[in-house]
C-alpha cells in the first residue's frame, strides 16, 4: 500500500506541475497568475507543504526557462506554497488556513521578496518595495477563492478525504476517513 501510495503522490506531483504551466499563460491577468495559486494550495492539502514548495518551484522553474516568465514565477509561487501547507497541516485540516497561507506567504512574503531579485538581478528600476503587493494579493485572492470553492466541493462529497487517503496524505476530516477505509481496518463493537 505505502508503495502503491508513492507512486500516486509523484504522478498527483506530475498532473500538478503540467496542469500549472499550461493553465498558467491561458489562465493569467497582467502581473497576476491565480491558476497558479490555486494549484498551489491545491497540493499544499492533497500532498503537503514539501510537496506543494517542490511543485511551485518546478512550474516556476519550466515558466521561466521556457515561456521567459521572469524571476516572478519562482519569488510569486513557492513562499506562498510552503506557508499554505504549513498553515493547513498546523490547523489542523481548516481549508480556509490554507488559502490564509498562501496569500501570507505570495500576497505579502513573496511580493515584498520581488523587489531586490527584480531591481538587482533582473535590472528593473523604478520599483519600491510594496510594488508588487496590491497585483500578488490581488491574484492570490482570486486563487484562493477558487481553490477554496473547489475544495469545498470535493470535501462535501467526501472525495477529499478519499483522495488523501489514497495518496497517503494527512486526513483531518476524520468522519470521512473513517467511512472510506478499508472494512478490514474497522473494529466492530
Amino acid at each position: 500500500m505505502e508503495k502503491r501510495s508513492k507512486l500516486l503522490r509523484k504522478l498527483m506531483l506530475a498532473m500538478m506541475v503540467a496542469m500549472g504551466v499550461v493553465i498558467s499563460p491561458i489562465l493569467r491577468i497582467e502581473g497576476m497568475c491565480p491558476m497558479a495559486h490555486f494549484i498551489n494550495i491545491l497540493c499544499s492539502v492533497l500532498l503537503g507543504p514539501w510537496y506543494s514548495l517542490l511543485c511551485a518551484t518546478l512550474i516556476g522553474v519550466i515558466r521561466m526557462f521556457f515561456m521567459g516568465i521572469p524571476p516572478l514565477a519562482l519569488t510569486g509561487a513557492v513562499f506562498g506554497a510552503i506557508l499554505s501547507g504549513v498553515f493547513y497541516r498546523a490547523s489542523k485540516g481548516k481549508l480556509i488556513c490554507a488559502v490564509i497561507g498562501e496569500v501570507i506567504g505570495t500576497g505579502i512574503v513573496g511580493a515584498i521578496l520581488s523587489y531586490p531579485v527584480m531591481t538587482f538581478i533582473w535590472g528593473r528600476t523604478g520599483l519600491t518595495w510594496m510594488f508588487y503587493v496590491p497585483s500578488f494579493i490581488s491574484g492570490t485572492l482570486i486563487g484562493g477563492i477558487i481553490a477554496f470553492v473547489f475544495l469545498i466541493a470535493l470535501r462535501k462529497t467526501g472525495m477529499l478525504a478519499k483522495i488523501q487517503i489514497s495518496l497517503g496524505a494527512k486526513v483531518y476530516d476524520k468522519s470521512e476517513a473513517d467511512n472510506k477505509q478499508p472494512i478490514a481496518n474497522k473494529t466492530e463493537c
